[in-house]
């Protein structure tokens, strides 16, 4: 006895759903993850991946059948069928991709606040919370850290980033250092403060995860720990002039001891003063 069309319709929703799922696990199109808000990144990246193949794969699926099986016969100058409008499929079709949507603004909303998105909302004052917080970063207050040979360890590391046409430039207050390259420890907080000394930038860094608007006379705090020795680029993400495609640099992620050494290096203040 053949299958009915509402059995058909259900069996091939099964196979496409998980094909998309497969898709979306086992397809890799994003660079290595080094810090720890990229694993958090590609849950969200997976689940879109998936419901995008499981859309494309539908679509697509349906406009090739339809090509074929109702494409005009050769020597048919008839019209076609006159059908009408049937409410319980446009039901179906607007409520399917509502819910879609909504769960994934609301998974998205979760993802972005997981990654601290939500913290720096109130761009005029910061909360005490974060005051005190940003004090003990940039104000010297070590209370609750560790020093070892004058380094701060388990605690955020200040580091100032200026971005200008067409460079970013890196400045670690503590040693007062001044580099074209972000050197960072493997396992550490970093907090940076970006300021933009013309127009609009965007510091990226795709391996991490992270992208954020440097915009002029606002100074943004942006907080990342990286997880993965190596030297990864550094990207302008937003259009800042005839030479935006060459405002590059990098970040180079050692090792701990490899950034002390680093660090003892081209620190100008004497490390033992820090």
């Amino acid at each position: 006895m053949p299958l009915s069309s509402a059995i058909r319709s259900v069996l091939l929703g099964i196979v496409l759903v998980v094909a998309g799922l497969w898709i979306g696990q086992n397809i890799k199109l994003l660079p290595v993850d080094a810090s720890t808000n990229a694993p958090v990144y590609d849950e969200l990246f997976r689940v879109l991946f998936s419901i995008g193949a499981i859309l494309f794969l539908g679509i697509t699926g349906l406009v090739v059948f339809s090509l074929i099986k109702f494409r005009r016969k050769p020597g048919d100058t008839s019209d076609g069928i006159a059908l009408e409008g049937n409410l319980s499929l446009e039901i179906l079709w607007t409520a399917i991709p509502a819910i879609v949507v909504l769960f994934v603004g609301i998974y998205s909303y979760d993802i972005y606040d997981r990654m601290g998105g939500m913290l720096p909302l109130d761009h005029g004052g910061h909360n005490h919370q974060n005051m005190a917080s940003e004090e003990r970063i940039w104000g010297g207050i070590s209370s609750g850290s560790i020093e070892k040979s004058g380094m701060v360890v388990n605690a955020p590391l200040p580091v100032e980033v200026t971005a200008m046409q067409f460079a970013f430039i890196f400045h670690y207050p503590k040693g007062d250092i001044t580099s074209g390259e972000l050197h960072v420890p493997t396992g550490q907080p970093i907090s940076m403060r970006l300021e933009s000394r013309d127009v609009i930038h965007a510091f990226w860094v795709p391996e991490f995860r992270l992208k954020q608007d440097v915009i002029p006379g606002q100074p943004t705090i942006l907080s990342f720990t990286a997880t993965k020795p190596g030297r990864y680029p550094i990207i302008c993400a937003e259009l800042c002039g005839p030479y935006h495609g060459g405002m590059r640099s990098a970040v180079i992620v050692d090792s701990p001891k490899a950034y002390e050494e680093w660090f003892k290096n081209n620190a100008k203040t004497p490390v033992s003063e820090l």
